[in-house]
């Protein structure tokens, strides 16, 4: 990991590790420094043994703008070789490395989120706004379409209808909005959210790692299989995670159930 960044800051605090957004004098947008950096730091933490659960957010008022349309649009566009690797760690971090990062994650969206800035979010496990956050996809105001893989982000992660009109008309929506549309699980207050993020951290901080990432791959393969298919995937997927389980859960679990009565599934997690 090269440190220090640029354009970011990763923080770690028992477990948790902070990776955020750190140009808020320009609300975050995504300039080729920031991809450059931020594919470094999601390649590295995910090797880090320290990084139980990655909080992904943005200091100062702002999430992300989205791409920065100067630096990343307008400044590359006689420079292809920059374009070209820009691009690529763009696509590579805020999809490929998110969706395949081994521990859980977390967008704790405290302010503007535009534009590109939506396929993080929806490359997290976990998403939640504040109440006042600010989220658009401004694209259509100034001539184009939600680019990158922004427009089958929605797609994916929206009703048609919804997904249809905010890209159709670029109207902003709070926090509220997104967790009624689904784009984030839930919001709350922004007095609140770090405290949140935090709450679901350490939630998830109590399970298992490896059922954890088995358990984020399993959800994310199976959406785009039938049912045979699905249930051989996930029968596959069960006995990769009990021969690689080196903590032994699924033993431990029914040991405590069905033994020594210590533990109730519904109601929280195995006794280490």
């Amino acid at each position: 990991m090269s440190e220090p960044y640029q354009t970011i800051r990763v923080e770690k605090d028992n477990g948790i590790t902070w990776v955020i957004f750190n140009r808020p004098e320009k609300r975050n947008a995504m300039s080729p420094q920031l991809h450059f950096d931020m594919d470094d730091a999601l390649g590295a933490l995910a090797k880090d043994d320290e990084t139980k659960v990655l909080i992904l957010t943005g200091a100062g008022a702002a999430f992300s703008a989205g791409q920065d349309l100067k630096e990343y649009f307008r400044e590359t566009a006689n420079n292809p070789e920059l374009r070209e690797k820009s691009q690529a760690a763009s696509n590579r971090w805020r999809w490929h490395r998110l969706v395949h990062f081994p521990k859980p994650t977390i967008a704790m969206i405290n302010g503007y989120c535009f534009g590109g800035a939506f396929t993080q979010v929806c490359g997290c496990d976990i998403a939640i706004a504040a109440d006042e956050a600010s989220f658009g996809l401004s694209e259509v105001n100034w001539g184009v379409i939600p680019g990158g893989i922004v427009s089958w982000n929605i797609a994916e992660m929206l009703s048609h209808r919804d997904a249809m009109f905010y890209a159709m008309t670029g109207l902003p929506f709070d926090g509220r909005k997104a967790a009624e549309i689904k784009l984030v699980n839930y919001s709350v207050p922004l007095a609140q959210l770090r405290e949140e993020a935090l709450k679901i951290a350490k939630v998830l901080m109590e399970k298992n790692p490896a059922a954890l990432r088995a358990t984020k791959e399993a959800v994310r393969h199976v959406r785009g299989m039938n049912h045979d298919q699905a249930q051989q995937y996930l029968a596959a997927k069960l006995s990769e995670l009990v021969a690689k389980d080196k903590d032994k859960g699924m033993q431990k679990g029914l040991s405590q159930f069905l033994d020594d009565k210590s533990y109730r599934p519904g109601f929280g997690s195995l006794k280490n």
